[in-house]
């Protein structure tokens, strides 16, 4: 019995759509002329709202309207212009518009206020100023403080790197309770640091009743106080983070511990080899990678430290504890002053962006000179 039907064997060849010049030129000009469209109702709010001109919109919803209209226009411009090819981008579109959205577009909208006088305690409202944020931020003592502090926190970084490789060697040998130990070193970790401030900070190290400051009276400091004097204040505020922040830098290390191989730690102590030497020749060459992973992500997040200032300190005493987020979050909520504090976010998050690309950099050369 025969029959005409085409085999699964048979090649098949996928033929394109036969999409025309002036077909792909007209969706290209769908989406450009509604990114305009956005462009210019956009640009025209911004310059109304910070009085640069007397006309625009009561409210921001003709830009929502807008840029909704735009990506609806994306999303035709592309089947129109890409036939098949545009209706499989569809599917990425959603996700592309959301970062433009939470990301590319309130990120421009910062940069926007962070050249204007925007108080909120002032009747006469947000006004375009220039560079004298920018002029006042360089010559802003508390500023360069803050930065300066950064670099301190920073640093400490290694410090904690050290103890965390300590424990998790420590908590990789055969010990007796090591399951216990493990999860008992981990339990800073599980809490809040806010929680962390005030059960330390304002509970445990308060100078009068403070169950650590009456230690010191016994131990001969007459008047234990940790949050007055500068240094001994940063000193203070670094223990209570490095305390909650160590065990994910120890878990870190000793997964990366776990997974060496044991052959060549085994094969060195046949050689004779002290257990001094089997860490700084075997052990430690092979946590770089594991060690360099845990540092810049400790790194990462302390550059974000700000909660246990703001709760303990506020800063203080005179701002010798304030980091660059703690001190941007005081401009807004102490002094309201939007304007100023959006330029030093600005501001900083081009510091973290250079310093972290950099960082980045110059961990994966290390790498590979290494391997």
């Amino acid at each position: 019995m025969s029959s005409n039907a085409p085999s699964f064997d048979d090649d098949f060849e996928f033929i394109p759509d036969q999409i025309t010049e002036s077909r792909r030129r007209a969706g290209k000009l769908l989406v450009r002329v509604f990114f305009a469209l956005f462009v210019g109702i956009f640009a025209l709010q911004i310059l109304y709202k910070t009085s640069m001109i007397g006309f625009g919109f009561e409210n921001w919803r003709p830009v929502l309207y807008a840029y909704l209209a735009w990506a609806v226009a994306i999303g035709v411009g592309q089947v129109i212009s890409r036939g098949e090819a545009g209706y499989r981008a569809l599917f990425v579109l959603p996700a592309v518009m959301f970062v433009i959205s939470v990301v590319i577009v309130p990120t421009l909208f910062g940069l926007v206020i962070a050249f204007t006088d925007y108080n909120l305690a002032s009747f006469e409202g947000q006004k375009f100023n220039g560079f004298d944020n920018i002029v006042q931020l360089v010559q802003d003592d508390f500023f360069w403080n803050a930065m300066r502090n950064m670099v301190f926190y920073v640093l400490a970084v290694f410090v904690e790197y050290a103890i965390a490789f300590g424990l998790a060697l420590l908590l990789n040998a055969d010990i007796k309770a090591r399951k216990f130990f493990r999860v008992a070193f981990l339990l800073p970790f599980m809490l809040s640091p806010v929680a962390v401030s005030w059960m330390i900070g304002k509970s445990l190290m308060e100078n009068r009743f403070g169950p650590v400051a009456r230690l010191a009276r016994n131990l001969g400091w007459d008047s234990p106080a940790f949050f007055t004097n500068p240094w001994i204040a940063r000193i203070s505020i670094e223990i209570m983070d490095a305390w909650v922040s160590i065990p994910f830098i120890m878990i870190l290390l000793l997964a990366g511990l776990q997974a060496m191989p044991r052959d060549v730690i085994e094969a060195a102590k046949v050689d004779g080899a002290n257990p001094w030497q089997n860490f700084w020749k075997i052990t430690f060459p092979l946590m770089l990678p594991v060690s360099a992973t845990a540092i810049v992500l400790r790194i990462i997040f302390k550059l974000k430290l700000a909660d246990i200032v703001i709760n303990v300190t506020s800063g203080g005493p005179g701002g010798a504890t304030d980091t660059l987020s703690s001190f941007i979050f005081r401009e807004y909520r102490d002094r309201s002053n939007v304007g100023y504090g959006t330029m030093i976010a600005i501001v900083y998050l081009i510091t973290i962006i250079i310093f972290i690309t950099l960082l980045l950099g110059f961990v994966s050369k290390r790498m590979q000179k290494m391997t």
